[in-house]
């Protein structure tokens, strides 16, 4: 059976002069279809949705072809998006939410919390045969998303500044009510009503807000990933898709077998595994999670890989998800390229390395052109880093 696989994005708007974070989602909504672009909580980010696709490689020429339209519309209004889980240039409380009486109730009830969600996330859907497999399977999978956060980390800097987390996005995120690493349930009727014991508390308004870092889909027949980082490159969105499809799957063939998960409810560790990848990355430790013991980033990303070899190969992905794996350890997480961008040159370096790596180009530094202040960073069409043409050969048709 194939096991098919969707992916939601969300950008940053950023002006493109002073790359700084700026609150016109909608104007680039007008020229975009309604069906694969929408707005987010406030009007400095839009969400692009995939299609259903049961290979990486169809995900993959989606996903790309959604960048540059959203690019084209940007564009024609002076603007950029970018993909990353913060904008280094942007000020600490958006003054735009998006209009609509469930944003409004957020904004008026969880105050700073909102006021402050200027990130970015990327959102995987793979599909589950029933809601109790799902309920099930995020206590299987659970352990090992933190290692997906850390191959995702793109948000080192908040407010102009570092705050020295490789995701800063995802201590963000853990302020809200129903954020972070999911609790273990019998199935779905269990799952259910511990939501409604939310909502009838006045915690949240509905199960969209149930923020969990996975989550059963409210209205899709889907397992939902969401303790990522929005991505500048689509090739690491694809290789999170690859790694958590095979999750999903490995988790339920145990599932079949066993009937329920084998942790005992014992998670108590899991939001120190989170902080651990938040804070490093891939450049750090990690907390591998067989052992709970601290272990190098590239040891327990392998260590990763390599359990799901079956079950990728399953689906064809083995040798895309090996390469994809491999170019992401040797490049870096995203976070630490930002930060040598910003090193080299200053914060509007970093973002025109996110407009080049989110558009699939390679950056050029700003000029100063006579007369005019500072000139885009990036020349379209213009060459790929080396990462980028390996990455062509491993994605590309």
């Amino acid at each position: 059976m194939t096991v098919r696989i969707g992916v939601e994005e969300e950008f940053h708007v950023l002006e493109v002069e002073s790359g700084v974070l700026v609150p016109r989602a909608d104007a680039i909504l007008r020229r975009l279809p309604q069906r694969a672009f929408t707005t987010e909580l406030h009007q400095s980010t839009v969400e692009s949705n995939s299609g259903v696709h049961a290979s990486l490689h169809s995900l993959y020429a989606d996903l790309t072809g959604a960048r540059r339209r959203l690019d084209a519309a940007a564009s024609s209004l002076g603007l950029a998006v970018v993909a990353a889980g913060t904008a280094p240039l942007a000020p600490g409380v958006s003054a735009a939410p998006t209009a609509g009486a469930r944003y409004r109730h957020m904004t008026e009830e969880y105050r700073r919390v909102a006021d402050e969600q200027l990130i970015c996330g990327a959102q995987v859907h793979v599909d589950v045969p029933d809601r109790d497999t799902a309920v099930r399977a995020m206590c299987e999978i659970s352990p090992w998303l933190p290692v997906l956060l850390a191959i995702s980390a793109s948000s080192p800097f908040w407010q102009g500044t570092d705050t020295g987390y490789a995701s800063w996005r995802s201590l963000l995120w853990q302020r809200w009510p129903t954020a972070g690493p999911a609790g273990c349930f019998s199935g779905a009727d269990e799952y259910d009503a511990a939501v409604d014991d939310f909502v009838r508390a006045g915690i949240i308004s509905d199960p969209g807000m149930i923020y969990y870092d996975v989550r059963p889909s409210d209205h899709l027949p889907t397992l939902e990933l969401r303790i990522c980082d929005a991505c500048p490159r689509v090739e690491t969105v694809v290789l999170v898709a690859g790694l958590f499809r095979a999750l999903v799957t490995e988790a339920g063939e145990r599932l079949r077998v066993r009937g329920a998960p084998r942790c005992g409810g014992r998670h108590e560790w899991l939001r120190g595994a989170s902080w651990r990848a938040a804070r490093s990355g891939l450049e750090g430790t990690l907390v591998d999670p067989e052992t709970h013991r601290e272990a190098p980033a590239r040891q327990v990303v392998r260590k990763l890989l390599f359990r799901l070899r079956r079950a990728l190969e399953a689906h064809g992905d083995w040798e895309t998800v090996r390469a994809l794996t491999e170019m992401a350890l040797a490049d870096g997480s995203a976070a630490r390229r930002m930060r040598r961008a910003a090193q080299r040159e200053d914060l509007l370096g970093c973002v025109d390395m996110l407009i080049a790596e989110t558009r699939g180009e390679r950056a050029q530094r700003r000029t100063a052109a006579p007369g005019r202040g500072l000139t885009p960073a990036v020349v379209p069409g213009g060459s790929r880093s080396s990462a980028g043409r390996g990455a062509r050969k491993v994605m590309g048709p």
